[in-house]
Order: structure tokens, then sequence, then C-alpha cells
């Protein structure tokens, strides 16, 4: 048979995707096969295996569109193993789009795939419960409890926690020290220090409100300082990051336009965003609804507008006067701050322009940490691998703390330094130091407690 029959014949076999934001092929056409993303993917770093890369993701996805391969369950295991971290998207030399392919797919194996029991049912917890933040404040009060009494304490000492389910061990493992203030929600208004720059809409999130409420009190006091006007939509929920990143699309959707709606009547100039998740996927709202014509169009106006904290500094001469915070601190780059949206150096100018503070690089900056949304809770032997990896070389730097850009980042750095013995080690979000800096809080204050309010 000649190849144009070849070609004739794949065309007639039904796909077997479904027509809803099926992944392109014209997408999939970019991925040469040239290999350049095998080095930059944990999980072919990790295991060596093709299926569990990149290339071999988009071969599986090829053959599913030309109808030559069914969504089985070891096309399933396949998808689930990718961190969506999106380093192979740095590394590509042909542009391929890979959040757009991994995103749909996700989504036709959530339509079309059966999972188990067990599986279906920690998922459905995990969503039913980490985008609301009403929920997870609900939550909180009995981890405050188990935290302050010294029964957290009790139970990991004892052993009993092994006896767990491993996704619960994973999910007790990484708890943050739950905080005081988890009842405490963002002001919704802050002025401008001095002239008005610009009026500014500030994303609180989910978990970063309840958990790390406090880098949303810095973000907000960072940003006033420099100038901004900055204004929290109380109608906001969550934007839908990690629904878009599991494949729960029409979930997400819905978030999405929740989101789009509480910042249009808020009339604000830019969407700020502090987690870098977040910031990845509201970028990526006109996308999404590209095939909803009464909000494809806002989406896309609504995406413009949405910029990383570090992005919204680093385009403005500071105004404000930085104290010496003398720290030597590492700094981790979150894979969707640098794959997702491509913001590698102004976290960075930001934390050199701290007068004291020197900033040391992790090797091997460009791979993930292992968090990766809900990653570490489906997946914990692999993330702990990475985790690991990541922490091993993060001690290497000789830092006295670590920084980055994205909570979940921040929970698995935080669970890797307590497992090799180093918990005393802060982990600070880049907003943090700044407002410490222009505060005058000195690093005795900070590495005691973290940032204080």
């Amino acid at each position: 048979m000649s190849e144009s029959m070849v070609q004739i014949d794949a065309m007639k076999r039904p796909s077997a995707f479904d027509e809803h934001r099926a992944p392109e092929i014209g997408v999939m056409d970019k991925c040469v096969h040239c290999g350049f993303c095998l080095p930059a993917c944990p999980t072919y770093v990790l295991w060596g295996e093709e299926m569990d890369s990149p290339r071999g993701r988009i071969w599986m996805m090829r053959k599913g569109a030309q109808g030559e391969a069914t969504l089985d369950q070891t096309f399933r295991v396949h998808m689930d193993n990718c961190l969506g971290c999106m380093a192979c998207m740095t590394a590509c030399p042909s542009g391929v789009e890979y959040n757009k392919l991994i995103e749909d797919t996700r989504g036709q194996v959530e339509r079309h795939v059966p999972r188990t029991l067990a599986d279906r049912a920690f998922r459905e917890m995990l969503f039913a419960t980490f985008p609301y933040p009403g929920r997870l404040r609900v939550l909180a009060a009995p981890l405050w409890v188990y935290q302050r009494t010294g029964l957290q304490w009790l139970l990991r000492a004892s052993g009993l926690l092994k006896l767990l389910p491993q996704r619960l061990q994973a999910m007790e493992s990484l708890l943050p020290t739950v905080p005081s203030s988890f009842f405490k929600k963002t002001r919704a208004h802050a002025a401008a220090s001095g002239e008005r720059r610009r009026r500014v809409g500030m994303l609180t999130g989910c978990v970063q409100d309840v958990f790390f409420g406090r880098v949303n009190r810095a973000t907000a006091r960072v940003l006033a300082a420099e100038g901004f006007e900055v204004v929290v939509p109380e109608a906001q929920g969550c934007c839908g990051a990690l629904m878009v990143h599991s494949g729960l699309d029409d979930d997400a959707a819905a978030m999405a336009r929740r989101t789009i709606a509480a910042f249009e009547v808020a009339a604000v100039e830019t969407i700020v965003i502090n987690a870098a998740g977040c910031g990845s996927t509201m970028k990526e709202y006109g996308y999404l609804l590209r095939d909803d014509p009464a909000w494809a169009e806002r989406a896309r106006a609504f995406s413009s507008r949405c910029k990383d904290i570090s992005e919204v500094l680093a385009e403005a001469p500071a105004r404000a006067e930085r104290h010496r915070l003398e720290m030597r601190v590492a700094y981790h780059d979150a894979c969707h701050l640098q794959h997702a949206q491509g913001v590698r150096e102004q976290p960075r100018a930001l934390l050199a322009g701290i007068p004291g503070m020197e900033v040391r690089e992790i090797a091997e900056a460009s791979l993930c940490c292992g968090s990766a949304g809900v990653y570490n809770l489906l997946h914990p032997e692999p993330a702990d691998a990475l985790g690991d990896r990541k922490v091993e070389n993060l001690l290497q730097t000789g830092a006295e703390a670590v920084v980055s850009a994205n909570p979940g980042c921040l929970l698995q750095l935080m669970h890797g330094l307590r497992r090799r013995g180093k918990a005393e080690m802060p982990a600070f979000h880049m907003v943090e130091l700044l407002d410490a800096s222009i505060r005058g809080v000195g690093p005795e204050e900070l590495m005691r407690g973290g940032s204080p309010d």
C-alpha cells in the first residue's frame, strides 16, 4: 500500500477523541521528535521511559487522534504521570504548545477512561475542597487544633500514620503549619502611597489565601508602597487552575467565567497574581474559552491584563526605600512561572535590588520540584524523588532560606526539608522579602517566624 493510501486509510478511521476540546493535530504536527525535551522532562529523567516523555506522549496522542490507538488504561497512566511542568516548552526548538495538548488530552481521559473507585473518590475529595477557600477555612480549624495540641507530633512519632493509605500519608506530611490567622481574609482595598500609578486587582487564590494569607497581605502592602491602588474583588473564587491541570475543563471554564466577571466589575487596569500556577492558567483563559462565543473575546481581553507580581514590580521603577536585609537565599523557579509564563529574570532582579541580599542559584533550576498542583498528592513516590533531588541541590548552595513564587512549591520544599531533617530552614515567597525590606523587618525576625503581619 502506498504512503498516500495509508494516509487516506488513517483519515477514514474515527478518532479516539470526542470533538469537545480535542487535542489539535496542528499543534502535534509541530513536534519533530528531536528529543530536546527528554532531559528537561522530570518523569523521563526519573524513569528513562519514552512514553513518559513529552515526545512519547505526543506520539500516543497522535495515534489516538488518527484512530490507531484507544484511550485505555495504559494511555491514562502515561498522561497521569505527566507533571504538567512545561519544561519541555522551554526546551523545544519547534515551539510545540505542549500545555494545550496535555490539558485537552486530560479532559478526554476524564470523560472516556474509567478510574478505580478509590482513585475517583480521592480526586473528588481534593477537587471538592482545594478550590474553595470557605471550605478550606472550615477544614483549617480542626487542623490548627491537631497541630497546636501536640496530636500531630504524637501520631508522627508513634508511626500510626504509616497505617494510612499512601496518598493520605502524603497529604498529612505536606500539611503546612496552619496560621492562627487562617480565618482572616485579605482586605478588599489598599490605597496607593503617594501619586497613584495604576489601579490593580489582586487574585487571592484558594490555598494561598487560607494557608499563606501572609503572602497576600505582603503583596498588597508592597503594591501600595510602590504607588498602586489595590482592589480585591470579593466575588472572586478559584481561578480554575487545578481543574485545568486535571482535565476537569468544564469546571475550569465555569470558574474562569466567574473570575473574569468579578474583575470586570472591579474596573481594574491590571490583574496581579502571586501564585505561578494560577497565573499560567489565567493567561490562557482565551484558549480555555475559545469555543464559547459569549466569553471568548472577554477571556482574551482579561488574559492580556494578567501579570505576575514580579512582572508588575519589575516594570515600575522602585519608589519605596529598601532597607538592608543581610541574608543568603536560594531562588527556586516555579515551573509555571519560568516555563509556562516565561518569567525568570524579574524575580531575581527584584531580590537583587534588596541591599545586603545575596541570591544563590540552585543546580538543575529548570527541573520540577515535584509539587505540580496536586501531583505530589496523587503521585507521592515520584514527587518525593523529585523533591529530594531539589532539596539536595538547594542545600548545596549554602543558603539560609529558600525563596519561590508559588504556594505549592513552598509546601513541597518545606516537606523535602523536613525529610532531610532541615525543618529549621525557612521558605518564603519572593514578595515577603520585598515587604520585609520596605518595612525594615530584620533577618532575625524573619528567620524566627516568617514575615510578620
